[in-house]
């Protein structure tokens, strides 16, 4: 299993600042969320006209991947001209995909509108999602619908990847688990086959409210989605998402993502010798790079 830490943990940070933390904390790839306090990366003028080829020398000259390209789309909205503008971003961030090689990108259903109900937030979902696939249907690029909001729980993915079957999901079983209870080992096994990506963080309820701690530090019941990746055989990027972004009185990116990296070896592959930078790893130097 390979791992990468989502862009959230550091949203104003530059893609040299990321591939320098990634590569010295031992990650395999990182999933872009925000760089340099945009979430439309293609705007960004690293990501355009000629500075894009130096870009993609960069990462592969990293050795990192860039496991997953996340995009704020939503498709829940009441308003077609609202949806109609998500597609279109859809469609851009795949061409910004196609160039970087990023398997996927990230999607959200969201959540339902007071003015709306369930069944219609569905179908304006399924629609969206069946425009976007049909529109890049050539790239080579996956859509991955995040299971999030109010369409965290299996029942109500299904109810969505059932009409949609080109479209895989990028599991995060913490919102499941906060949102409706649905315990990690049973949302990830009743959406194994979907599986394109997963998303990792730990958790703690403080006052009611759960909030993000330190990997190993938290309540959340990170034992099952270990049992949920080794059931399923699951080969793809394990995502640490630390959201800094939405949570700016938590750790920086230079504590929480070596942290990640080092309990994820520890305790998931047993030994830091497994680590790409070798045996111990390296997070017993000083030379950490500087954000």
């Amino acid at each position: 299993m390979k791992i990468s830490f989502s862009t959230l943990a550091c949203p104003e940070w530059s893609l040299t600042q990321v591939l320098e933390l990634a590569a010295w904390s031992g990650y395999d790839g990182i999933e872009l969320r925000f760089l340099e306090g945009e979430d439309s990366l293609w705007k960004l003028p690293v990501f355009r006209g000629a500075r894009l080829q130096a870009a993609k020398c960069q990462i592969s000259a990293s050795g990192l991947a860039i496991s997953c390209l996340d995009t704020s789309c939503r498709f829940d909205s009441p308003d077609q001209s609202e949806r109609e503008k998500w597609i279109e971003e859809g469609e851009r961030m795949v061409e910004l995909a196609v160039d970087l090689g990023a398997p996927g990108i990230r999607v959200f259903g969201d959540r339902i509108h007071p003015e709306a109900n369930r069944e219609a937030t569905t179908g304006w979902i399924i629609e969206s999602l069946a425009t976007l696939a049909h529109k890049i249907h050539d790239s080579g690029v996956e859509i991955w619908l995040e299971t999030h909001g109010d369409f965290s729980c299996s029942s109500d993915v299904h109810g969505i990847l059932s009409q949609c079957p080109e479209i895989r999901v990028v599991w995060d079983p913490a919102s499941a688990y906060i949102r409706s209870l649905e315990r990690p080992l049973d949302n990830g096994l009743a959406l194994e086959r979907y599986v394109g990506h997963t998303h990792i963080k730990d958790m703690q309820e403080k006052n009611g409210q759960w909030v993000p701690v330190l990997t190993g530090e938290g309540e959340f019941p990170l034992n099952e989605v270990r049992s949920v990746m080794e059931k399923i055989g699951y080969a793809g990027f394990l995502s640490f998402e630390w959201e800094k972004k939405w949570h700016p009185s938590i750790e920086n990116a230079e504590v929480a993502v070596p942290h990640f990296a080092s309990w994820f070896r520890e305790n998931w592959l047993r030994t830091s010798r497994l680590g790409k930078h070798g045996e111990g790893g390296p997070w017993g130097t000083s030379m950490m790079p500087t954000a």
